[in-house]
């Protein structure tokens, strides 16, 4: 799983723009990472053509759509699809599996309609996930460690990248940032990016979960593992290139009405 970029600069360059916030000073970036206000403005112009960020005077954006909320704020939006969703993801889990459980808002319902299913094993970077399941119907709960991000209450670093390595799952089940026909599943992060990547080679069943916003968009992080992923749950149906994207990566369609 890679960025969407040319190089390891444009890498860095996303990433600190995500991290304050999606806007930023070229002379800003170029001291946060060591490198001229040149090198800065000639990766910027790659990016740019690739609509991932907007230049604008003395400064660079990134592009609207692809910047992710919080997810109290996600959680909020789209309620009655993601319930739906969720509820199917649900069904296809029984008491007693093994299921990884990432940071999205969409997860977070998955993890919801989890609440009545007893003797589960989860591995999650999800204090949502965590809290939502801990000390229910004789469920284990494997809480990955790390620095907790502020605007979704996920654990990210090393310490957590280790403990989804250590532990094999049955189901591994993500949200994702976008659906892509040409680039296939998208992220918003590449710290996601890196624990969905060790996340899907420890599943045997890999999971994604999408509703019908996130069909035809686009996302900072291209998911590389797409042809790694088993089954797609959405509420709408995909467009035809979308859904020859799905047929080319031998992944199962499930539309949720």
């Amino acid at each position: 799983m890679t960025l969407k970029t040319t190089n390891q600069r444009e890498e860095e360059i996303l990433r600190e723009l995500i991290r304050v916030g999606g806007s930023c000073r070229v002379s800003l970036l170029a001291k946060q990472l060591g490198v001229t206000n040149e090198t800065i403005r000639r990766n910027v112009r790659t990016l740019e053509d690739r609509k991932i960020v907007r230049k604008v005077h003395g400064g660079v954006h990134l592009v609207e759509d692809i910047l992710e909320p919080t997810l109290e704020s996600r959680l909020d939006k789209g309620v009655d699809a993601k319930e739906k969703l969720a509820k199917a993801v649900a069904d296809t889990i029984s008491d007693g599996d093994s299921v990884f459980l990432d940071i999205g808002s969409t997860t977070a319902y998955v993890a919801l309609a989890l609440r009545d299913h007893s003797d589960l094993l989860v591995v999650t970077n999800s204090t949502f996930v965590a809290n939502t399941l801990a000390t229910h119907n004789n469920n284990k709960i494997f809480m990955a460690g790390g620095e907790l991000r502020a605007h979704d209450g996920g654990a990210f670093g090393m310490e957590a990248q280790d403990l989804i390595k250590r532990l094999n799952v049955r189901f591994a089940v993500f949200s994702i940032g976008a659906v892509n026909a040409d680039l296939g599943f998208m992220l918003h992060d590449l710290q996601e990016a890196n624990i969905a990547r060790i996340a899907i080679e420890n599943a045997q069943v890999r999971i994604v979960v999408a509703d019908g916003e996130k069909l035809g968009k686009r996302a900072p992080v291209t998911l590389h593992s797409t042809e790694q992923i088993d089954l797609l749950f959405t509420d709408v149906h995909p467009s035809r290139d979308i859904c020859q994207m799905l047929k080319e990566n031998e992944i199962d369609l499930i539309v949720v009405d």
